[in-house]
């Protein structure tokens, strides 16, 4: 089954990508959640239309996306956390600490195009990964350090 994704769907595609997806799938949860619409010649005609439209506002986003990585360039953060013995971390960090450090940088950046390289849960140096648009991906380093 075919389906005209209305919002980003993480592992699945970006707005307005045609995806195919088992039946079950798209019927149950995509489109009565409101994240995707079927995939009939009337609404492929109107996806059509709507990307001519707004190809250029995309290329302003994707350029403004561009910037905001390069502003960030090599940005290294440092986030504190409480730890136990032997450096281990209570909880982990999360999204949310790394989306906070970029805040206090300058950067605004949601924390759900913020994900992490496995979980963080003792002290050392991680990558993030920010995905800005569906062709900007920039990679943060941070450093948990004891708070």
């Amino acid at each position: 089954m075919e389906v005209i994704l209305k919002t980003d769907i993480a592992g699945l595609g970006y707005k307005n990508d045609l995806v195919a997806v088992k039946p079950g799938y798209g019927r149950n949860y995509l489109i009565p959640q409101g994240y995707a619409v079927m995939a009939s010649d009337s609404n492929r005609k109107v996806l059509a239309e709507n990307i001519k439209q707004a190809s250029h506002k995309a290329e302003k986003l994707k350029l403004d996306a561009e910037t905001l990585a390069s502003s960030i360039g090599d940005l290294s953060l440092s986030i504190p956390a409480k730890v136990g013995e032997g450096g281990k971390v209570f909880g982990r960090v999360t999204t949310i600490q790394i989306a906070d450090a970029l805040r206090a940088k300058g950067f605004d950046v949601d924390r759900k195009k913020i994900t992490l390289d496995g979980d963080v849960k003792s002290l050392g140096d991680y990558t993030a990964t920010i995905d800005f648009h569906k062709e900007v991906k920039h990679k943060v380093k941070f450093s948990v350090v004891e708070a």
